[in-house]
């Protein structure tokens, strides 16, 4: 009975000792810089949210934070399994999107779970999506634009960010919404989707405020809607999409940072104090205000149960759009 004592004491010492330098990191993160992938192009909203917080959270946390881009196909898939088979050490971060952790899983078949093999840490930014054509269509409202598309079915091409990304999933939800057919061109991110707008390879998108109010300031693209559920300052003449009459498009791309699965509990929990803490100083807030980006403040296990409930709804839009995976 006694030797049975000393050999649980035993093994309960070492487990304490193995234990001890993950704690003592943990309490000293973080002391190198830290890499902060986002897996899409340059240019696009993922990637300029990623740049103001990356800057913000810098400082916070007395590392630089490092923006390293690694896009790639699949909704973005291809940086998130690079981060998700990461050192859960809390160096190497990711910031991800409703496409590439909520829908990814329904359409390709994925050598890694989007949800499981990610810790949250917290909500970056939420912006609403605009509804752009080229300006060489005939038309000026949501309504003349449905019209156009229903008596030349097919013809019109709509881009996106890539197969199961919002402005995917939008584009699908108002074809079905308005009985039209538009041809999907899926693009290898925003940058380069709405280069081809701009050019009239493609003639409608939707894209986040980040993105698309440049070119619509400039007159460059014509907004037909917005997706949020009121109208913002920035364009107050267009309407929302309910306004125009579909509020089944009433949606917000949302961007979220997240950490490899096993990463310590108080490197999260550090992550998240500095990422709260870095959207709202300041600067964060007017970078955002000049998007008509905004955030909410969660914690790593709030947006668990947010991430778990998008799961659940893109689901069901998928199977009704009929989306499959590239």
């Amino acid at each position: 009975m006694i030797s049975r004592r000393r050999s649980n004491v035993s093994m309960l010492a070492a487990l304490l000792c193995l234990s001890l330098p993950f704690t003592a990191a943990a309490q000293d993160f973080p002391t190198r810089p830290i890499r902060l992938v986002v897996p899409y192009p340059p240019g696009g909203p993922t990637d300029v949210a990623a740049r103001i917080i990356a800057n913000a959270m810098s400082a916070k946390l007395g590392q630089p934070m490092v923006v390293e881009n690694r896009p790639g196909g699949a909704a973005g898939t291809v940086g998130g399994r690079y981060v998700a088979s990461a050192d859960p050490d809390g160096y190497t971060v990711v910031m991800s999107q409703v496409g590439s952790l909520t829908v990814a899983p329904f359409l390709y078949k994925l050598d890694y779970d989007p949800i499981k093999d990610f810790a949250p840490i917290g909500i970056v930014a939420e912006t609403p999506e605009i509804l752009t054509i080229n300006p060489s269509l005939p038309a000026n409202t949501v309504a003349e634009f449905v019209a156009y598309a229903k008596s030349n079915p097919g013809k019109l091409n709509f881009a996106s960010p890539g197969v199961g990304t919002l402005p995917h999933l939008l584009g699908e939800q108002l074809q079905l919404a308005a009985g039209i057919k538009l041809t999907h061109v899926p693009y290898r991110g925003a940058g380069p989707a709405v280069s081809d707008l701009l050019g009239g390879q493609v003639q409608v998108m939707f894209d986040s405020t980040s993105v698309m109010l440049p070119h619509i300031e400039g007159g460059r693209l014509r907004a037909l809607a917005i997706s949020s559920a009121k109208r913002i300052a920035q364009i107050p003449n267009v309407p929302t999409v309910a306004e125009a009459g579909y509020p089944q498009l009433t949606e917000s791309l949302w961007t979220a940072l997240l950490a490899p699965a096993a990463t310590p509990e108080p490197i999260i929990q550090k992550l998240n104090r500095a990422l709260n803490e870095s959207v709202k100083t300041l600067e964060v807030q007017k970078a955002y205000a000049n998007l008509d980006v905004v955030t909410r403040i969660v914690t790593p296990q709030e947006l668990k149960g947010f991430m778990a409930e998008e799961v659940r709804k893109w689901q069901q839009v998928v199977a009704q759009a009929g989306i499959k995976g590239e």
